[in-house]
Parts: structure tokens; sequence; C-alpha cells
């Protein structure tokens, strides 16, 4: 196993967040986001063990992954469109992202197809962001009925992207505390400002990019 000494600065990190909340390391997961990054930029964090991976874009991470995809748990943490749901179910063993009816139609679908599907998470829109995706918090706890419900799928959380002009605290606290009533344990939350915080607040999954490899590059034109 090679070192990483972002991954190492980053696992001691979380390791001394779960501490300082009682909790144990064990019981946060690092997602690494890998979006945007060149395979030269990720392949020294994969060799030196790190194995779950987010991505935003579905054909970006087929591209990416193809012939790595073993022993690696990869999680999407973009908005999925529903075209792309076939692709998304084939590749992902986790989708964080479930916003919408249509969308969980279209889940239930390809459940039905597949005999399958990845482990899903419920995005809330904790800052009722009129320009981000996510289900609203007034909302959530019938659109979990309802798609656990009518649609039969098994959500295992709750996902969530504070407003970037907020403290995070209150958003993780409000995510926390829609979980709790709806009996999920799963919460993805705290990115590389603030997953210290989310940690805090009882996250089980952060996702961590820039802190791990840097600044993305810009897309190309």
């Amino acid at each position: 196993m090679s070192a990483s000494p972002p991954l190492d600065a980053i696992l001691s990190r979380i390791a001394a967040a779960a501490q300082a909340a009682g909790r144990s390391p064990s019981e946060v997961v690092l997602t690494a986001v890998s979006k945007q990054q060149p395979w030269e930029a990720v392949a020294p964090v994969v060799a030196a063990g790190q194995r779950v991976f987010g991505e935003n874009r579905v054909q970006e991470a087929l591209s990416r992954w193809e012939g790595r995809r073993e022993g690696l748990e990869l999680r999407l943490i973009g908005p999925l469109q529903t075209n792309k749901v076939r692709d998304a179910v084939a590749l992902f063993d986790v989708i964080e992202t479930l916003d919408r009816d249509r969308l969980a139609v279209a889940l239930a679908d390809a459940a039905g197809r597949a005999g399958s599907l990845p482990r899903l998470y419920v995005q809330v829109n904790t800052g009722e962001e009129p320009q981000k995706a996510g289900i609203g918090p007034l909302e959530a706890d019938a659109f979990l009925k309802r798609v656990r419900g009518e649609l039969g799928l098994q959500v295992e959380g709750l996902m969530c992207i504070p407003p970037a002009d907020e403290p995070p605290g209150p958003h993780f606290a409000l995510l926390a505390k829609i979980a709790a009533r709806n009996g999920l344990e799963k919460l993805s939350m705290g990115m590389s400002g603030d997953f210290e915080t989310a940690i805090a607040f009882g996250a089980t999954s952060v996702r961590v990019g820039s802190a791990l490899f840097g600044d993305r590059a810009p897309p190309a034109t």
C-alpha cells in the first residue's frame, strides 16, 4: 500500500473529529470526490487504500472507472437525469441524489428490470435554495413515505449540501432530525470545508474532494 499524505491527513482529521464527538472513527466513511480529476491524481489515492469514490456525472464516471472498478465502491453524488438511470444502476453502488418523484419512478422501473438497485439516499435541500436540487425539508417526510411505500424503494439515508454562505451546523442538525423521525441512520453530509462539523452532527459519510486532490482542473473548452 503506497503512502498518500493528503489521504492520511484527512483520515486523521476524521478520526479526531469522531473521537471529539464521542464516536468511533469507524462510524464515518470517507467518500473521495474524484469528479473532474485526472486519473494521475486519483491513482495514488486508490493505491494508498482508499476504496470509496464519489462522482457527479454518469458518463464521466464510466470513462474514469472502466477496467478499474474491482474492489471499489462508487457513489453518485451529482444530479441524475432519468435517461441515465439504467447506466447509473449498472455502475454505482450508491445513488445519493434521489430528489424527485419522476426519478423515483424511473428507479423503481429499473429495479423491476434489473432485480436490484444501488443503495439510495434522498437529497434534502435544507436551505431551500431554488438553484439547488433536493426535496424541501417540509416535503421530505411525505416524499420518503411515498417512495418507500408506493414505489417500494429501500432508502438507506439522507444527503444534503448546505448553502455556501451560511453556517453548516443548523443544516446538518436539520438533516439528522429528518432522518431520525423517519428511521434512517445514514447521513451523507460534510465536504472539504466543513466535514468535521458534519461529523459532530452525526455524519456517517463525508464527501471530500479539494482537500484531498487539490482544486479541480477547469472543464475543457
